[in-house]
């Protein structure tokens, strides 16, 4: 009996996987020889075991009996009840041995190891790519048959992988349930959160084999990338310009739809993306936490002080491909590209003047509205533009611009 006791786990001789329970180490065992005894006499999956069937029947009839007593949600099993809780706890009892990091789910354990070991098990039968999870292999192979089994009930969209749409609803509720214990900041995914987190630690675990720059997310270093490459697959179907990210795309489509959903509850601007309205607020507050380590100015953006510290490094990484001309930062560059193109995005919804550039559709649109933000602290005329009220002061009253 002791040396039944002294035996700590079962283990997968194919995946390696450990078990505490010989139980669901023999179910465990059915993944790898394919046996799924129990079957779901409404869509035909069949299940390792009865409990799974059970969970599995809920997503037919919606059934959701397990609710969490702290934010209402509802789960189709116990075990994912327990597995939720700790989101709002923050426990996380499975730590990797070999780095430390921890989880509140002993499979992510599991999976997480074999990051270190390399090893992936899971292999496709049409074209014989390898997988580190069951889950990724089952999410590839959809790529092969086009199959997006996961509809969105509000809009319709549809995904490969349940998560992608637990993940998409939030666009609809707005909700945010994932918090940073050390600014408050919320978020509408885990992985969101946690690259966040590295800003405060500084950790930029990313780095571009071109260049050398450093990121603190997959996502961002692949966005970088297309800087060297030119890439830029999300093309807008409006008026056919082309971006590297598919969130540029978006702010973007504001231009033609005049969409500016963030609002500064201090002056009531509105701005059409998160960052913009976050820099504008730091006119209110005179913050600016991004300090020049050569010079020692200060700024209110982090792009901002990275293009300022190109003056002193003479550093001009934007190249026009027609003419070769070079520049310090991209939006000087995009802007640049216009004289070649032709293009004008910024028109005027009065009398529908375009211009290249925002900064002029701006004070266009004050000759419509008759506004002269700018006054003559000497003689107090008012002005439309700010290069009238400088010239004003230059040639009446003599003063240096």
């Amino acid at each position: 009996m002791s040396e039944e006791l002294g035996k700590s786990s079962y283990d997968c001789d194919i995946c390696k996987e450990s078990f505490l329970e010989e139980s669901k180490f023999n179910q465990h065992k059915q993944i790898h020889t394919e046996e799924a005894p129990y079957h779901c006499s409404i869509c035909g999956k069949s299940f390792l075991s009865s409990s799974h069937l059970t969970r599995h029947i809920h997503i037919h009839t919606g059934e959701k009996p397990y609710p969490c007593d702290i934010c209402g949600k509802s789960l189709s099993a116990g075990s994912s009840l327990a597995t939720h809780k700790r989101i709002h706890t923050g426990e996380k009892p499975y730590q990797c041995d070999i780095c430390g990091k921890s989880f509140s789910v002993g499979s992510s354990l599991t999976k997480h190891k074999r990051i270190h070991t390399g090893e992936k098990p899971y292999t496709c039968n049409i074209c014989g790519k390898s997988f580190s999870q069951s889950s990724s292999l089952t999410q590839h192979k959809r790529v092969h048959t086009g199959e997006k089994p996961h509809h969105c009930d509000i809009c319709g969209k549809s995904f490969y992988q349940r998560s992608d749409l637990a993940n998409h609803k939030r666009i609809h509720t707005g909700e945010k349930p994932y918090h940073c214990d050390i600014c408050g900041k919320s978020f509408s995914h885990a992985h969101s959160l946690d690259i966040h987190k590295r800003i405060h630690i500084g950790d930029k675990p990313y780095h571009c084999d071109i260049c050398g720059k450093s990121f603190s997310g997959g996502s961002n270093l692949t966005a970088h990338k297309r800087i060297h490459t030119g890439d830029k697959p999300y093309p807008c179907d409006i008026c056919g310009k082309s971006f590297s990210r598919n969130s540029d795309l978006t702010t973007h489509k504001r231009i033609h739809t005049g969409d500016k959903p963030y609002h500064c509850d201090i002056c009531g601007k509105s701005f059409s993306d998160g960052s913009s309205l976050t820099k504008h607020k730091r006119i209110h507050t005179g913050d600016k936490p991004y300090h020049c380590d050569i010079c020692g100015k200060s700024f209110s953006g982090g792009s901002t002080l990275t293009n300022h510290k190109r003056i002193h490094t003479g550093e001009k990484p934007y190249h026009c491909d027609i003419c070769d001309k070079s520049y310090s930062d991209c939006s000087t560059l995009i802007k640049h590209k216009r004289i070649h193109t032709g293009d004008k995005p910024y028109s005027c919804d009065i009398c529908g003047k375009s211009f290249s550039e925002s900064g002029s559709l701006t004070p266009h649109k004050r000759i419509h509205t008759g506004e002269k933000p700018y006054h003559c602290d000497i003689c107090g005329k008012s002005f439309s533009q700010k290069h009238h009220s400088i010239k004003h002061k230059c040639i009446r009253y003599e003063v240096d611009p």
